[in-house]
């Protein structure tokens, strides 16, 4: 796991807005957001103009392609649908910049496009996102869905909790399915997710922080 992504975000003092994993903040507001898993480790950090729209920086080092990708994500918030005891999201995301093989100095240009969608209450939590890359010329599809229960609702600026299991499918991967197991926890701005990936016998974890 990358300590280097780690420092850039646990330095932050803590801030007022609400913590969530999705890749569009308020007008305005800044997020950082930084994952390790089985398949890679990313850094995100983002500034997002208006409700529906975000542009930042994005860095993946991809263990299962032996690459590392530096550019900008574009996230566009393509539709919301809103009940009075639920909310759903659909965002596309876009990447374009460099990859470059691991021990390799010859940088290629390369990126990245994919649509997330999810679906909550207080209660229950279902999302599914899928990705292709073009990382140097390695193409790869992958698809992830997670589906969470929370064990008791937590009053607002309560420390909030989610249990969760996540299936990530990378045909082209050594272990093509991976289940992970995890705990997610947030309150206030911060977001932050551990588990642990039963077919690499490895640790998830995952930080946002929106400010």
């Amino acid at each position: 796991m990358p300590t280097r992504y780690l420092a850039a975000g646990l330095a932050l003092a803590a801030l007022a807005a609400p913590a969530s994993a999705r890749p569009v903040s308020y007008p305005g507001g800044w997020t950082i957001m930084q994952d390790n898993n089985a398949m890679y480790s990313s850094l995100h950090v983002h500034y997002s103009p208006t409700a529906s729209d975000s542009i930042g920086l994005y860095i993946e080092d991809n263990q299962d392609m032996d690459v590392r990708f530096m550019g900008l994500q574009y996230n566009r918030l393509l539709k919301r649908w809103n009940a009075p005891q639920s909310q759903g999201n659909l965002y596309l995301k876009l990447g374009a910049g460099m990859a470059d093989p691991f021990g390799s100095r010859d940088a290629e240009a390369g990126g990245f496009a994919g649509l997330s969608a999810d679906w909550e209450t207080r209660r229950v939590f279902f999302s599914y996102d899928v990705r292709g890359r073009d990382f140097a010329g390695d193409q790869t599809v992958s698809h992830a869905a997670r589906a969470g229960i929370a064990p008791y609702l937590g009053e607002e600026g309560a420390l909030h909790t989610w249990m969760m299991v996540q299936v990530e499918n990378t045909p082209e991967a050594e272990e093509p399915v991976k289940v992970t197991p995890l705990l997610r926890f947030f309150k206030g701005p911060l977001l932050f997710e551990a588990g642990y990936t039963i077919e690499e016998e490895e640790f998830l974890l995952n930080w946002t922080w929106r400010f």
